[in-house]
Order: structure tokens, then sequence, then C-alpha cells
């Protein structure tokens, strides 16, 4: 897995050690963290154990999940924000438990899905400019989960389908527009769901189990296509993420609680295309790639590096680049898409690294003399639209993303409304909602096996509204204490 050329004290390099130093023009590509007053400062970053990255980022905003008392919240930052965020600033907060993954979707820049301990899936609106008040009401609220909920992915294609994986072992894809859970995948893992990723177009999944098990899923036949059983060895939480030619990466640990990394094809699991173990740390390598160079980046949580690799079809296929190190060790972190980069330096990636109390952006670009657009770093990339709706999707369509050019930058542009039609919120279609209902709460089950009359319901959405109202006021009390508390803190500390 090196790649460091070998030191020759004279005559010419054999051909077998000149292999060695491969041709690569990611060789030289360094990291760099931006500066202080370009951080994110005082952001009191999640606790919670679970293995997500705890951090999205888009064009627009960057999310993080956050320590909040009496339920789960996160924040949703203008890129531009940077400074020291105040500790009223608003925030995501409609959830009664922590908040464990957040995904922005791809083909809307102001959308964004969370899942959380409380088993629900939020879908939530955010303006542009950000949030002036505490966001409280989602645009739609997604129950079939029976336990806590620590996945939520977008569909890269098709526009309003999320993906959810709770801790009931249970794989649920939503069509976000009607509200409706269309595909449940309850009888496909045995044990806790550790990973889920979306191939290229959408037609395929991958999921990495705590069972050991990686396994390659079409949702809509409802079928496992391929599977290895013990893709790593180890107990400890294993990730798999789809590359752009269909192979499947995976990070995992050894029987030895060494790190690995393996490359696989789906065709024929029996045995790894590549296997290389890398270190005896016990932190999770999350992987973030990119479809366009074919690097891939990993990011050991508790780590303090960025490792990064590129991948080719010449053995040893996956190929050790070099590695960004850094002093603090990392709780988690966010990876911009493509089209938020700045073209105009050669960056290829940049990440937003969560610290114990700040998020840090690093840049990694490419060195180049020219001041000229570098078309072999930037090919055509996915961009916002999306090719197909939901339902083409559920119907049996496939298509690739479509993709833009970024010779001359990207603008985001405004984004259209997300408008939710629930078709069978109330019982319209009784046997499509079987599945969610007994997974609900047994009193939300009752309210929905029973419609009720207007009357009934007014009053229930009355009760809800004054429930509401009183946590959004208790909140801005707890805010309003806080800062209180801070004042009289600093005082008696002045008057020592």
């Amino acid at each position: 897995m090196t790649d460091s050329p070998s030191n020759s004290p004279g005559g010419p390099v054999p051909e077998t050690m000149r292999r060695v130093v491969r041709q690569s023009k990611f060789r030289h590509v360094f990291g760099q963290a931006l500066k202080n007053d370009q951080c994110y400062d005082d952001i009191r970053v999640s606790r919670v154990t679970w293995d997500s990255s705890f951090c999205a980022v888009n064009t627009k905003f960057v999310a993080i999940i956050i320590e909040a008392s009496g339920g789960g919240a996160y924040l949703v930052l203008p890129l531009q924000k940077t400074g020291r965020i105040d500790k009223s600033y608003p925030t995501v907060c409609g959830h009664t438990g922590p908040v464990l993954d957040i995904d922005w979707c791809p083909h809307n820049d102001n959308v964004i899905a969370s899942g959380s301990e409380d088993c629900t899936v939020m879908v939530w609106q955010i303006p542009d400019g950000g949030l002036t008040l505490p966001l409280t009401e989602p645009v739609v609220v997604l129950e079939g989960h029976s336990k806590r909920v620590g996945i939520v992915t977008w569909h890269p294609t098709a526009r309003n389908v999320l993906l959810s994986a709770g801790c009931d072992n249970v794989v649920i894809i939503w069509n976000v527009g009607t509200g409706e859970a269309l595909i449940t995948l309850d009888d496909m893992h045995y044990d806790m769901i550790f990973s889920v990723c979306w191939n290229r177009n959408g037609s395929l999944i991958c999921t990495a189990s705590k069972d050991k098990k990686l396994r390659v899923i079409d949702p809509r036949k409802m079928e496992i296509v391929a599977e290895k059983d013990k893709a790593h060895e180890g107990a400890r939480p294993m990730r798999a993420i789809f590359l752009s030619d269909g192979n499947v990466f995976t990070t995992g640990f050894s029987r030895m609680s060494e790190r690995q990394l393996a490359l696989w094809n789906p065709k024929n699991m029996e045995e790894p295309i590549a296997l290389h173990e890398m270190d005896t740390s016990n932190g999770v390598l999350l992987p973030f790639y990119d479809p366009d160079t074919n690097i891939i980046y990993l990011c050991g949580k508790g780590d303090s590096s960025i490792r990064y690799f590129e991948i080719t079809d010449e053995s040893p296929y996956v190929h050790y680049l070099s590695t960004f190190v850094s002093k603090e060790p990392q709780r988690g972190m966010g990876y911009m898409p493509k089209r938020g980069l700045d073209v105009n330096k050669c960056e290829i990636a940049r990440f937003y690294k969560l610290h114990e109390r700040k998020c840090e952006p690093i840049i990694m670009t490419v060195p180049r003399k020219s001041d000229l657009f570098q078309d072999d770093l930037y090919p055509d990339t996915a961009g916002p639209d999306a090719p197909i709706e939901a339902e083409d999707w559920f119907d049996g369509k496939n298509a690739d993303p479509i993709l833009i050019s970024l010779k001359h930058g990207y603008m985001p542009t405004k984004n259209r409304d997300l408008n939710v039609v629930k078709k069978n919120i109330l019982g319209s279609k009784p046997a499509a909602q079987k599945k969610s209902d007994s997974a609900s709460t047994p009193k939300k089950a009752a309210e929905v096996s029973h419609p009720a009359s207007d009357g009934k319901m007014d009053e229930v959405m009355k009760e809800l509204r004054s429930m509401k109202d009183t946590i959004r006021s208790q909140g801005e009390r707890i805010f309003k204490l806080e800062e209180l508390i801070a004042s009289l803190t600093n005082n008696d500390e002045s008057e020592e």
C-alpha cells in the first residue's frame, strides 16, 4: 500500500521498482485548515454515542448536531456565518430525542432530513439566509420505525425519495412528497445496520451490519443481489460505500482489532479485489468518496488525521496518496459536494471538522501554477437537478445524475419549496399504512385506525399546538436563564 519512492544510491532504477513511484496528478494534494476567524466557534457538538458524521454541508449551509436539553437539536448556519456562534442562536429542535443523523437533499439546498432516537424521521425546509427563530415544525414527519433511527440518506437521482434505517434492523424508503413509506425491508438484516449507501443511479443499495455481513440489495425487487459474510472479521462497526464503477469499498476491523479497508466486486464476493490493514486505532473509519476523481478520504472518529487514497483499475487498486495531520481529534466530519468548491484555487475537497467546541473547515488543494480552469481536475459533476420524480423511480425507472460543468463556478439558485401532499394519513389507504401503524406508539395507532370526527380532530390539533407553544416558550425561557447565569458568573469573577 505504500506509495513512497525507494532510495536509490546510484544507477538507473529497476523497472520493478519504478512502478512504486506511481504517476498521479493527486500525489501532491495537500490539506490546509482555515484560520480561526473562518471557523464556527463556541458550538456544543453532540456527545451522543453514535458513529455518524454529526455534520452535513451543502453550497448554502453547514448543519451540526449539538447537545440539547429536553430533546434533540441541530444548528443550521449559512456558510458565511463564521466566528463565534451565540448560545441563543436558533436551532432546528422538533425532535423529542437526540438527533443521530442528518442529510441535505441533493436536489434542494434548503431541505434537510434528520433521524432521531425518538424513532422518527423529519424533513425540514430551511429559509434562505438561515433561521431567525427556533424551527419546531417540520414539513413532514415520517413514522414507521419502532426503534431509534440512526441513518438517513437521500436518493441520488430521484426527487423526494429518502431512505432511513433504524435500530429495529429495518430499512424504509419513503416518498417524501406524499409522506408514504413505499418500501419496507424488514426481513434482510438480523442485527444493527451500521451503514447504507445508494449506488450512482440509485438502483441498488449496499449495507453493512453488526452481523458482519456486507449486502448489496435491489430495494424495489426486495431481494439481496450479493452478500459477503465476515467482510471484516472484527466486531467493531463496518462502513460500506458504492463507487461509480459499481464496486463496493468497505472499512472495518480485523479479528485482532486492526483497522482495514477493502474493495469488492458485487458480481464475485468470494475474495476482495484488495484488502489493506491500516493501524490499531479503535475509531470507526468514515469514508468520503469523490466519484469525479475516484479519491476516497478516510476520517477516523477520534483521529486527528485524514488519509486519502486513489482507486484505479491497476494493482493494488487502492493507492495511498497522503495524510493530512492536525493536532486535535475529530468528533465528526462534514463533506462539501463538488459544486460548492472554489475551482479557481484548484480545491478538490473541503471538509468541516468537528472539534469539541467548534467546526473547522479544511481545504484540499492540488498545486497548479496556471490560473486557468483545470478541466482534468473538474470533469462534469452531479448537479442539483433531479432527472426523475419519485413516482418514476418507484415504477422501476433509473437515471444517472444530470451533470453540470464547473468551468465558470457554481451559483446556487433559488429552490422551490418542498410541498407534501399526504395521501393516506386518515385511513384513505389503510392497507398501505398498516406496517407503520404497528410500529408507532399505541396511542397514535389507535388514532389512525379509528378516524375521528372533525370536532375530535380539531380538539386534538388544538391541544398539540398548545403543547408545542408551551415547549417553544420554555425553550426561550431556558435561553434567557442561561444568559442570566453567564452574566452573573462574569460579574462575580470581575468583583473577585
